[in-house]
């Protein structure tokens, strides 16, 4: 399998989670080995996609510098991660990605109409080669060596509709849009109305996100799956793991991670040649792995 980027530029209007206000994006195609390249359009800045970029993780995955940042980069790139597309360019005219709907069913829309169109030159992965785990307490984010590309994600929250719930799920396109896409991120009531007070999750709704008080879940059309919550830290750290900018062939496991765990992870698996190598898709004997991207 070669790398890939899409075939057409694309572009779509959403709210901004944090300003509520319409912020554009635009997909464009990149050439073989360009990466995942950010692009601020009202500060004609670019961020290229790696560990080292991100600059906040404490309520979204944020990237940038001094010059600028553009926040909850995750949604989006869960979905660019399942369908593997390695070279593209991301426009944005403000500071943080549309929110959507809070899930990435319509970062794959987007994609499905941009359409994939495959490269010159072999598609690289990151192949994990050893165990590695961050932790902060009994949580903790863990990558071990496997022929397997799983994601295993376990959350316990205090909270009747919540409680101790878990997915698993065998990476792949398919799987993803079929079990992961659709998961909504989700927030607490009484956090939204502070937020707001300081001038922040201007945008957040029901529409774009699972609204739940001390007992119940808020929307009116309920939850798209029984353990949407646990399906969508899934989510998240596909979204997180594709800021390395390569898919991963290893199996990743959480209790109650999070972007901060995440990006951790992330920074301590390239710190260390031993923990991983670079091969070409070609060259994994995985079978499963390699038609996950069909």
């Amino acid at each position: 399998m070669n790398q890939r980027t899409i075939k057409e530029p694309v572009e779509v209007i959403g709210i901004g989670l944090h300003k509520g206000e319409p912020i554009k994006l635009r997909l464009e195609p990149l050439g073989r080995d360009a990466g995942i390249v950010f692009y601020r359009e009202d500060l004609a800045l670019s961020i290229p996609l790696t560990p080292s970029a991100v600059v906040d993780t404490q309520m979204a995955t944020v990237i940038g510098n001094e010059k600028g940042t553009i926040s909850t980069i995750e949604h989006f790139l869960s979905a660019v991660y399942a369908y593997g597309i390695d070279n593209l360019r991301v426009i944005v005219d403000g500071n943080e990605m549309p929110i959507m709907d809070g899930s990435a069913a319509s970062f794959c829309l987007l994609l499905d109409e941009a359409g994939v169109q495959e490269q010159e030159g072999f598609k690289e992965i990151i192949r994990i080669k050893k165990s590695i785990e961050v932790r902060d307490g009994d949580k903790f984010v863990r990558l071990d060596p496997s022929q397997n590309a799983t994601f295993d994600f376990t959350i316990d929250f205090e909270h009747p509709v919540i409680g101790k719930q878990s997915q698993f799920c065998s990476f792949g396109t398919k799987p993803f849009i079929e079990e992961i896409a659709r998961a909504r991120t989700f927030g607490f009531a009484r956090d939204i109305q502070y937020l707001q007070s300081i001038n922040l999750a201007l945008g957040a709704s029901l529409n774009n996100a699972i609204g739940l008080d001390d007992d119940k879940v808020l929307n009116p059309e309920g939850l798209r799956f029984e353990n949407e919550f646990a399906r969508h830290k899934i989510l998240d750290a596909m979204g997180d793991m594709m800021v390395t900018g390569h898919n991963i062939l290893g199996a990743y496991s959480s209790f109650a991670g999070s972007h901060k765990l995440n990006h951790e992870l992330t920074v301590a698996l390239l710190a260390d040649r031993a923990n991983y190598e670079i091969v070409s898709l070609e060259a994994v004997e995985s079978r499963a792995f390699s038609k996950s991207f069909a």
